[in-house]
C-alpha cells in the first residue's frame, strides 16, 4: 500500500526523460503472467460498529457544545461525565511544556490523564477551581517529568450534556445537517463510507499481491529500472517534504532502510508491477488508445481550469498519463474478476 501511494504520485510526478514507453515494449520478454483472473481475496464485510458510530456521533456533537450553548452550568462532576476544563501544570512553581490548556474536554474515568487527575475532579462544582498535587509515573514518556511531583490548577467550565438537541446540531454548521436525526444519518453515512473505503483498499491490495505473486519475472534491464527509480525518487522527495523530513530520515522512519536501499528495492518493485499490469492490459485489450487518452486529458484539463491539454500537461509526458489510466483499468479488471470471500 505504501508503494501504491508512492506510485500514485510518481507516475505523474517524474520530470526526467522517459526512456521506456510501456505500450511499445514487448513486456512478455520480462514477465510471464500466472493466473490473474479469480485471484482469491478474503475481506471483512462492510459493516458499521454501533459503539464506534455512537462515539463518532458524540464527538461531533460535543464539538458544538459551549458554555452558552448546551453546556450544563450547575451540578457536580461525577464518574463518566465529560467536562470542559482549563488547567495549568507546574513543577516547582514553574509551568511546564504541554501542561496547560483552555477549553479542553475530558471524560472522567477514561484514563486520559495521569493517575489522580480525573479522580481529583469528581465532586467539583461547575465553576470551581481545584489544585491537584500529583506525581507523574516513573515510565512517563517525557523523561523530564517522569517521577516528578507537580501541581495542576484545574477549573471546571461546564459539564457536557448526554442528551442531544437540534439547537446545538444546527450550530455545528454541517451542510444539510440541522437536526439530531440529520446528524445521525450523516454520521452513519460517514461510517459506511469509511468501511467501504477500507474494504476497497483491502481488495485492491489483495488482487495486486495476488497478481505479483503469480508472475515470473526475468532480469529487468537497467534503463527500465532507471525510469522507475526517477519516479520513486520524485515521489519520495514530495512525501518527505510534506512531513518536514529529509529523504534519508523519511526512509529510515517509515520504511526502516536507508534511501539508497529503498530506491533500489522499490524501483524494481515498481518496474515489475508496471510490466505485469501492461502484460494484463495486452492480454485483455485494456490499453488506452490515443483517442481515449486525448479525451481523458481534455476532461482533466477542463476540471483543472486549463485552457488546453498542453497547458495542463506542462513538462509532463502524456505517456505517463496513458500508463496511469491503464493501471486504473487493469486494477478495476482484477477487482471485478477476483474471487472474494467475506467474513
Amino acid at each position: 500500500m505504501a508503494l501504491a501511494a508512492l506510485l500514485a504520485v510518481g507516475v505523474l510526478g517524474g520530470c526526467g526523460e522517459q526512456t521506456s514507453v510501456l505500450k511499445d515494449m514487448k513486456v512478455e520478454k520480462y514477465v510471464t503472467l500466472g493466473e490473474y483472473k479469480g485471484i482469491p481475496v478474503e475481506l471483512a464485510a462492510v459493516t458499521v460498529d454501533e459503539a464506534e458510530e455512537a462515539e463518532v456521533m458524540k464527538e461531533l456533537y460535543l464539538s458544538g457544545v459551549t458554555a452558552e450553548l448546551g453546556g450544563i452550568l450547575e451540578g457536580e462532576v461525577a464518574q463518566g461525565d465529560t467536562v470542559n476544563i482549563d488547567y495549568e501544570g507546574k513543577k516547582d512553581g514553574v509551568a511546564f511544556s504541554g501542561g496547560t490548556a483552555s477549553g479542553a474536554s475530558l471524560e472522567i474515568g477514561s484514563g486520559s490523564f495521569i493517575e489522580g487527575f480525573e479522580e481529583g475532579l469528581i465532586g467539583a462544582a461547575v465553576g470551581e477551581t481545584r489544585e491537584l498535587e500529583l506525581t507523574f509515573p516513573e515510565n512517563y514518556r517525557n523523561t523530564e517529568l517522569a517521577g516528578q511531583d507537580v501541581i495542576f490548577t484545574v477549573t471546571v467550565n461546564f459539564i457536557y450534556p448526554t442528551e442531544y438537541s437540534d439547537e446545538v446540531v444546527k450550530a455545528l454548521g454541517v451542510e444539510d445537517v440541522a437536526t439530531v436525526a440529520d446528524m445521525q444519518a450523516f454520521v452513519h453515512e460517514y461510517m459506511v463510507s469509511n468501511a467501504q473505503s477500507t474494504y476497497d483498499s483491502t481488495l485492491e491490495a489483495g488482487v495486486l499481491n495476488g497478481l505479483m505473486n503469480n508472475c515470473v519475472f526475468e532480469e529487468i534491464p537497467e534503463h527500465i529500472l532507471e525510469k522507475y527509480r526517477s519516479s520513486v525518487q520524485a515521489s519520495l522527495e514530495s512525501q518527505s517534504a510534506n512531513y518536514g523530513f529529509d529523504t534519508e530520515t523519511f526512509c529510515s522512519y517509515f520504511y526502516g532502510m536507508d534511501q539508497e536501499s529503498f530506491l533500489t528495492a522499490y524501483a524494481e518493485e515498481a518496474a515489475k508491477q508496471s510490466l505485469a499490469f501492461q502484460a494484463v492490459a495486452n492480454a485483455e485489450n485494456l490499453n488506452v488508445t490515443d483517442e481515449e487518452l486525448q479525451e481523458k486529458l481534455e476532461e482533466y484539463a477542463s476540471m483543472g481550469g486549463y485552457e488546453s491539454v498542453e497547458d495542463f500537461l506542462g513538462e509532463l509526458d502524456r505517456e505517463e498519463y496513458r500508463e496511469y489510466f491503464m493501471f486504473e483499468r487493469v486494477l478495476d479488471f482484477l477487482k471485478e474478476n477476483a474471487q472474494i470471500t467475506e467474513y
